[in-house]
C-alpha cells in the first residue's frame, strides 16, 4: 500500500546524500581556488621583487588612474591584449 511512498522516500534519501557529497566537493574546490589565487598573486609579487607596501601603492595607483572602469573591465581588456 505504501510502496510508492517508500520508493519516493528512498529516492529522496539517496538524492540528499548525493547533494551533501556535492556540497562538500564544492566547498573543497572553492578552497582550492582561493589557495591557488593567493599562490599566484604571491608568485607575481615575488617575480616582480616587490614588497607588500609597493604592491599596495601600485594597486592604489591603478585604482586612481583608471577612468570609470570596473576591475572586471580592466581584466577583460588585459585578456584581449594578450590574445
Amino acid at each position: 500500500m505504501f510502496e510508492r511512498l517508500d520508493k519516493y522516500r528512498t529516492e529522496l534519501s539517496k538524492l540528499k546524500a548525493k547533494q551533501s557529497e556535492i556540497d562538500e566537493k564544492i566547498k573543497d574546490l572553492e578552497r582550492k581556488c582561493s589557495e591557488e589565487e593567493k599562490t599566484q598573486v604571491h608568485d607575481l609579487v615575488k617575480a616582480a621583487n616587490m614588497t607588500p607596501e609597493q604592491l599596495a601603492r601600485v594597486i592604489a595607483y591603478a585604482k586612481d588612474h583608471t577612468p570609470n572602469l570596473s576591475m572586471e573591465q580592466i581584466v577583460n581588456k588585459e585578456e584581449e591584449n594578450h590574445e
